[in-house]
């Protein structure tokens, strides 16, 4: 896979991203394209045709929509015909006369799924707990072979420990980002300069894809990001089995800064650098608990740590431990 093609700068990528396609013609987008792969033009184009769909499924004149909405019968033609350049604001009072979510203008899907749709809404009723328990009914015996997956902020040891827990077990041993800079041919540093967020974004998911294909038998060492990609943390979750690795916020920082890391080196950014580890770790705490497994680091040597994965480690997913450590 080739990179997003280069731009000079964030104003760049901005520029690239919202340029204006005025004066042409807007083709339908074609289906199953997601939002985030097509230009302002298709967008509108996008936008128009969900909203013709959701007023003709509703038996609703444009008329009536443009009453409902309280948008002008002029404003709304232009809208559904893929030229309106429309407000937030108008788009929500679109989203509440037609009573669906904003967000559904713009899936990826060409037209809405039935099935998917009542799930959808059957999920909406559910507490947490009754989630947690539909999650896991849904992931059982999902991951086959013996993938194993670390994940993990940066600094708790998933690369160190990979390669370990890889020779234990006697599979191979890959860590996504530097896939990812094969793939690139570039820094991961790089790649974000370069393309941004979803650039790196559309490589982690594509490099994720062919380590599942290629690997039935794999340790694999993650970025500490992917759990924050629904859809790349999904598919994680079920071709692997997760650990999380977890370590105090102090001990994270201390092993990053073991590792010469210029961005924290400077005495007079170590506490903001251990207050935005704690702030990271919070804000992704509930996705890194959907993991099967979970592992703290703290204060453990390697000797004991090794054995703690293992021990966390259903014997499904370790065929090969009898040969490598014999009991």
């Amino acid at each position: 896979m080739k990179p997003p093609e280069k731009t000079k700068n964030a104003s760049g990528r901005a520029a690239a991203r919202t340029k204006s396609t005025a004066g042409s013609a807007r083709a339908p987008v074609a289906p199953g394209k997601l939002a985030t792969d097509v230009n302002e033009g298709e967008l509108h184009a996008l936008l128009g045709q969900r909203v013709r769909d959701a007023r003709a499924r509703r038996f609703m004149t444009r008329k009536a929509l443009a009453e409902d909405s309280g948008i002008s019968l002029a404003y709304l033609a232009r809208v559904e015909g893929g030229t309106g350049n429309i407000s937030l604001g108008l788009l929500q009072r679109l989203a509440l006369a037609l009573n669906l979510p904003i967000e559904s203008f713009f899936t990826s899907d060409e037209s809405p799924n039935a099935d998917f749709a009542l799930i959808v809404e059957f999920l909406k009723r559910q507490p947490p707990e009754r989630l947690a328990q539909i999650r896991q009914q849904l992931l059982e015996g999902e991951g086959g072979g013996q993938r194993v997956a670390l994940i993990g902020i940066r600094g708790v040891g998933k690369s160190t420990l990979g390669p370990l827990l890889a020779e234990r077990l006697g599979v191979p041993f890959v860590e996504l980002n530097r896939e990812i800079e094969a793939e690139a041919k570039l820094a991961v540093s790089e790649i974000f300069t370069l393309y941004g967020q979803h650039g790196y974004r559309v490589l982690e998911r594509s490099c994720l894809e062919r380590i599942i294909a290629a690997y039935p038998d794999v340790v694999l060492a993650t970025g500490g990001g992917i759990v924050a990609e629904a859809a790349t943390y999904e598919l994680l979750l079920t071709s692997f089995f997760t650990i999380w690795l977890k370590a105090k916020p102090r001990v994270m920082f201390e092993r990053v800064l073991a590792q010469h890391d210029a961005r924290i080196a400077s005495a007079q950014l170590r506490d903001e650098a251990v207050e935005n580890i704690e702030r990271t770790l919070e804000a992704r705490r509930p996705l890194y608990e959907l993991a099967h497994a979970s592992l703290d680091t703290s204060g453990k040597a390697l000797g004991q740590v090794i054995p703690a994965l293992l021990a966390v480690l259903p014997r499904t997913k370790r065929p090969l431990l009898a040969r490598t450590n014999p009991e």
